[in-house]
C-alpha cells in the first residue's frame, strides 16, 4: 500500500520547508509514505525549497492556473505514481502531520471513499465571529446540496481513496472543497469526518483578495456545480416560480374583468401570460438540461475507466523503473 500526500503551492517557499518536514514518513497500514508538490507556476523559489525539504516528486505548471487545477493536477500524478490512498494538504503548515493517520483510518477501515478534515472551526480562537458564522452558513449550504453531513466544507485536509479519486472531476476554477462534496454526494461516495488541528496562517489567502470575493466565488461555484449534477430541480424550480408569479397577475386581471373592467386592465394579462411562457419554457430547458446530465454521467464512467487504465500503465512503468534501478544498483 502506498500513500502519497500532494501539497498543491503557489508561492509558497516561507512556509513550504516546514510543511514538509511536519509530514510523517511512517504511517500505519502503508509500506511507502512519498510526497507530491504541485507547483502552480510560483515565481519564487517553491520549487528549489520543495526538492531540498525531501520531496519525492514535483509536478510544475508553466504559469497559475489556480487551485482547483493544480489539486486536479496532483491527483492525476499520484494516480499515475500508483497511489493507493491520497490525502491533500495546505502549503501554509495550517494543517498538522501528526493527523494524517487519523484522515487515512476510515478508508483503511473500508467504512469510507473519502475523508473531510474537520477544523471545529467554533473552537478556533484565530477565527472571528463573523468568518465562525460565515464557515457555519456556507457549510450548512453545502451539506443541503450535497446531502452530506460535513461541518467543514471548505477544509482542504483531506483524504482520498484510490477509486474516489478515479471518479472525481474537477471542473472549478475556484477551489476544490465544494466542488468534491457535492460529486461525492451525487456519486453515493461514503464520506467520514476526522477532528483535526489548525494552526493560525501566517499570511493572507491567495485564493481569495476580500470576504465578500470569497462568498461570491463559493455562491456562484455552488449554483454552478449543483445545476449542472441537478439540472432538473433547478429548472423546475425556477418554473414553478415563475408561472406562480405570472398566475398572479392574470386572477388580477380575471378579478377585474368579471367585474367589468378588463379591459382596462389588460398589461396584467400580458404580463401574467409573458411569465406563464417563460416558466414553461424554463421546464423544458430543464427537461433538455437532465438528458445532458444522464449522458455526463456516461461521459464521466467513461472517463474514469480510461483514467484507470492509464494510471495503473503509468504506475506499473514507473514500479518497473524502480526494479530496474534496484538491481543496476545491487
Amino acid at each position: 500500500m502506498k500513500l502519497i500526500v500532494q501539497i498543491p503551492c503557489y508561492n509558497e517557499e516561507a512556509a513550504l520547508a516546514e510543511t514538509l518536514r511536519d509530514i510523517p514518513r511512517t504511517v500505519p497500514g502503508f509500506e511507502r509514505v512519498e510526497v507530491l508538490v504541485v507547483d502552480d507556476g510560483s515565481d519564487d523559489r517553491t520549487v528549489e525549497v520543495a526538492r531540498s525539504a525531501g520531496s519525492d516528486h514535483v509536478v510544475r505548471h508553466r504559469r497559475n492556473r489556480g487551485l482547483a487545477h493544480a489539486f486536479r493536477t496532483g491527483l492525476d500524478a499520484a494516480l499515475a505514481l500508483g497511489a493507493d490512498v491520497i490525502v491533500n494538504t495546505d502549503a501554509d503548515h495550517q494543517y498538522e502531520g501528526r493527523d494524517i493517520p487519523a484522515l487515512v483510518a476510515p478508508i483503511l477501515a473500508g467504512r469510507a471513499d473519502m475523508v473531510v478534515g474537520d477544523r471545529q472551526t467554533h473552537r478556533l480562537a484565530h477565527f472571528s465571529r463573523t468568518k465562525r458564522f460565515l464557515q457555519w452558513l456556507g457549510s450548512a449550504l453545502v451539506r443541503r446540496l450535497s446531502g452530506l453531513d460535513v461541518p467543514d466544507a471548505v477544509s482542504g485536509f483531506r483524504a482520498f481513496s484510490r477509486e474516489a479519486a478515479l471518479r472525481l472531476n474537477v471542473l472549478s476554477t475556484f477551489s476544490y472543497t465544494i466542488e468534491t462534496l457535492i460529486q461525492a454526494g451525487r456519486s453515493r461516495m461514503a464520506v467520514a469526518v476526522v477532528p483535526v488541528a489548525a494552526r493560525p496562517t501566517r499570511r493572507r489567502s491567495r485564493l481569495f483578495r476580500s470576504l465578500p470575493q470569497f462568498l461570491e466565488r463559493s455562491l456562484v461555484t455552488m449554483v454552478r456545480v449543483y445545476t449542472m449534477y441537478h439540472p432538473l430541480r433547478v429548472f423546475v424550480l425556477l418554473g414553478s416560480l415563475l408561472s406562480l408569479a405570472g398566475l398572479v397577475p392574470i386572477v388580477r386581471w380575471l378579478f377585474f374583468y368579471f367585474h367589468g373592467q378588463g379591459g382596462g386592465h389588460l398589461q396584467s394579462l400580458v404580463l401574467g401570460a409573458a411569465l406563464l411562457v417563460i416558466g414553461f419554457v424554463m421546464l423544458l430547458v430543464g427537461l433538455v438540461a437532465d438528458l445532458i446530465a444522464f449522458n455526463r454521467m456516461l461521459v464521466e464512467e467513461t472517463l474514469e475507466k480510461v483514467r484507470a487504465l492509464s494510471t495503473a500503465s503509468a504506475a506499473k512503468a514507473e514500479s518497473a523503473g524502480v526494479e530496474r534501478s534496484a538491481r543496476d544498483t545491487s
